[in-house]
């Protein structure tokens, strides 16, 4: 039996799937409870037919995945207390809560430090940190843009007229119709290359707008390995 990992473009989305290959007349495709999905295949059926099927199918794909999402089980609420983990660009960092006078966060040899009053309550360790990510989104973000920028043949044709951070459970970015950048403040928690591959795919848009062929040709030039960038991305911040 041959178990081959493939993926297809839908709309915004990408579908992941296994395609499993027996002696078999007939092209099956499922999606499990654990919302993966596996296509079985006959021996002898061509990728590009496989993929045109899955394609066809990715409606009724997504409708079915979205219904067993429902039902997986949900990262407990953080807590906010000094041992939890957090990710910042991709690495693990332990919360330490430091009682002080004053209030501050700072990264110290693989901990998030937060200086908060003694006993301080969760909200006000939260509201802390994400000033703090949003400062550190602000600036890194700001930084990728420029050097991102460069991977295009006239860069200034393609800068955004505006960056906007903002927490979404959504999407990771978006270009909006006035060419403004707007991007997930979650990314600050990803590894560089990952944000690299967001702010790369909105400035793509710049130039065409949808999710059709010639965009996926664009990104395809000035980023050859966007695919191993996203399910990077994917898997970390799932």
């Amino acid at each position: 039996m041959k178990v081959q990992r493939h993926s297809i473009h839908y709309g915004e989305h990408t579908i992941d799937f296994v395609i499993v290959r027996r002696a078999r007349k007939t092209l099956e495709i499922a999606v499990e409870p654990d919302a993966s999905v596996t296509v079985t295949a006959p021996l002898d059926v061509s990728l590009e037919a496989i993929e045109r099927k899955v394609g066809n199918r990715a409606p009724w794909i997504r409708r079915q995945q979205r219904y067993f999402v429902q039902f997986l089980p949900r990262k407990p609420d953080r807590q906010y207390v000094s041992g939890e983990t957090f990710l910042y660009l991709g690495r693990q960092y332990r919360l330490k809560i430091v009682p002080h006078t004053s209030t501050g966060v700072k990264l110290l040899r693989g901990f998030i430090e937060v200086q908060a009053p003694q006993k301080a309550r969760t909200d006000v360790v939260r509201a802390l940190m994400e000033t703090w990510y949003r400062e550190r989104a602000r600036i890194k973000f700001s930084e990728r843009l420029e050097v991102n920028l460069e991977r295009f043949p006239t860069p200034e044709d393609f800068r955004p007229k505006g960056l906007i951070i903002r927490l979404s459970n959504r999407r990771w970015g978006s270009m909006s119709p006035s060419s403004r950048l707007m991007l997930n403040r979650r990314l600050i928690e990803a590894p560089l290359e990952s944000i690299d591959y967001v702010i790369t795919h909105e400035l793509c848009h710049r130039a065409i707008p949808h999710h059709g062929p010639e965009f996926y040709h664009r990104l395809d030039r000035v980023m050859p390995d966007w695919r191993r960038r996203k399910n990077r991305l994917e898997k970390l911040m799932a």
